[in-house]
């Protein structure tokens, strides 16, 4: 199948429902031939198509992986490059990938972990662009419902988040801080658990409209923790 001719059938899927049916044919196609459309639809003017994108970049690198390990770590590099300043672009939807890659497979993730948590680190490869770094938290959270052992580290770094004046930066740092249950975030949740700002939200494939002091109840309550327990149970 010719580049365009794919680069639609994609997209056509992409819009289907239900997604998951849509996955799993995308999942048919060769992996190496479906990942350089996929990145294109990154910078989608719809921002589901955006999301779903993100979705199926993650279980189509997850198999990748599984056939041919270097390749896919060939195309985290990729991702890690196009958040790079050297890269010349801005890398709208990489740490989105990124987080959904290892979400879905467990060894890409014992390797980039560490990378994806520095991003929001002072002291490592703090991605400075205020937008991008919605995309980390947003990345941070979705491999922290998988593999919360892998990110305990970054609570530590979301305590400016949850201090921000973006109120998408305080609403996702508050969902990743309910993955995490970590003490050091508690204070600052307790203090945004009234905080009526709303914002969107894209969890288990659909975007969610709620508040900031939605996801801080939340996190404060378990409720997300016992998210967390239910997704280790089902890996």
């Amino acid at each position: 199948m010719g580049g365009r001719k794919l680069k639609k059938k994609i997209l056509e899927l992409l819009n289907d429902n239900p997604l998951e049916t849509s996955l799993e044919k995308i999942c048919r196609l060769p992996p190496r031939q479906a990942v350089n459309p996929l990145f294109s639809f990154f910078y989608h003017s719809d921002e589901l198509i955006k999301w779903r994108a993100v979705t199926a970049m993650g279980a189509v690198v997850a198999r990748l992986a599984e056939q041919d390990m270097e390749s896919a770590r060939i195309v985290m590099r990729r991702l890690m490059w196009n958040l790079n300043d050297e890269s010349g672009g801005i890398g709208w939807s990489a740490p989105e990938a990124m987080g959904e890659i290892m979400a879905r497979h467990e060894k890409l993730a014992e390797e980039y972990a560490s990378i994806l948590v520095s991003y929001i680190n002072q002291t490592g490869n703090f991605i400075e662009h205020e937008i991008l770094q919605r995309g980390v938290l947003w990345g941070l959270g979705r491999l922290a419902y998988a593999r919360p052992e892998l990110v305990a580290s970054a609570a530590a770094f979301l305590l400016p988040f949850l201090r921000s004046n973006d109120a998408i930066h305080r609403g996702l740092a508050a969902w990743v801080s309910g993955a995490l249950s970590s003490e050091i975030t508690t204070p600052l949740l307790q203090d945004l658990a009234l905080d009526e700002a709303g914002i969107k939200i894209f969890i288990n494939m659909s975007l969610v409209e709620t508040t900031v002091g939605k996801l801080a109840q939340e996190a404060l309550s378990g409720t997300t923790r016992a998210s967390v327990e239910e997704h280790l149970s089902e890996r």
